[in-house]
């Protein structure tokens, strides 16, 4: 069955001088314009498609890939606002409409936001929203600590960062776990730090404990042996510099290579640090 709002492989069954014709099952037989064609193909071959809504309300499928589909996140600019809401480029020549019922706050030409995707099972009209509370999990079952996630950053609190998890999920990132800038919009790679006793899910940006340590460690010792065993990232070099290289905060750094020190495998002088 090919799914509207998604990526589909389909079979071509017919060809017309403006396309072809793709077998979608229930759907019936769905147009492939000319231009979407790749070079070489034929009748019974298959295709990697995307099926949409026309601007007449007819499903159509295109070999162009759209910036999101239906269950995902993106950051999308806003190209136009009308009596019907907000259209979102979103890749393709339909762009991609925001209903005003489905806005948190009035949505501005020329501005970026996070949406999420959806399919509307009566009009099989594919739309976006900004409430993402009412599409997406808060609660952590799917989920356990230090497990690798994929990030979008989606809001600001007074406790921290709101994050979308693998387009399924919400959660926060606290100000404490939060050691560089991020801004809204941002995609970053995270993990799981724990779930609440009211199922809600912390992240973070790096792992805690002994085995993040360790492995930091590890990459600083492969830093100074690349460099011929001098290194002029220090405990007093700029966070920015530190994350730039580690991807970890200035305070973990400090405290890899305290342990290093300890275990007599480095130097630390004032501007430079050496193997021993």
């Amino acid at each position: 069955m090919a799914n509207i709002g998604k990526k589909n492989r389909l079979r071509i069954v017919k060809s017309v001088d403006f396309g072809v014709y793709l077998d979608a099952g229930e759907h019936g037989e769905i147009l492939l314009p000319r231009r979407y064609l790749p070079e070489i193909w034929g009748v019974g071959d298959k295709l990697d498609v995307f099926i949409y809504l026309d601007s007449e309300d007819q499903l159509i499928a295109t070999t162009q890939r759209p910036r999101i589909m239906v269950g995902q996140c993106a950051y999308l600019k806003v190209k136009e606002v009308n009596d019907f809401g907000a259209f979102l480029d979103w890749g393709l020549s339909k762009d991609l409409l925001v209903p005003f019922s489905e806005q948190t706050t009035k949505m501005k030409e020329g501005n970026d936001y996070v949406v999420y995707c959806y399919l509307d099972e009566d009009s099989d009209r594919i739309a976006a929203t900004t409430k993402l509370h009412e599409y997406l999990d808060e609660y952590g079952d799917d989920f356990k600590p230090r497990q690798p996630v994929s990030l979008l950053i989606c809001g600001r609190t007074d406790m921290g960062y709101k994050a979308v998890i693998n387009n399924t999920h919400l959660g926060l990132i606290f100000k404490g776990d939060a050691f560089k800038p991020l801004r809204y919009g941002q995609k970053v790679d995270g993990y799981i730090k724990a779930i609440r006793n009211d199922g809600k899910i912390d992240l973070c940006l790096q792992l805690p404990g002994q085995e993040a340590k360790k492995e930091l460690a590890d990459q600083i010792l492969d830093h100074l042996k690349a460099q011929g065993g001098v290194s002029s990232l220090t405990d007093k070099s700029p966070p920015q510099e530190i994350y730039e290289k580690f991807n970890v905060s200035k305070g973990s750094y400090k405290k890899a290579l305290g342990a290093l020190y300890k275990r007599r495998m480095i130097v630390i002088e004032k501007d430079q640090i050496k193997l021993v």
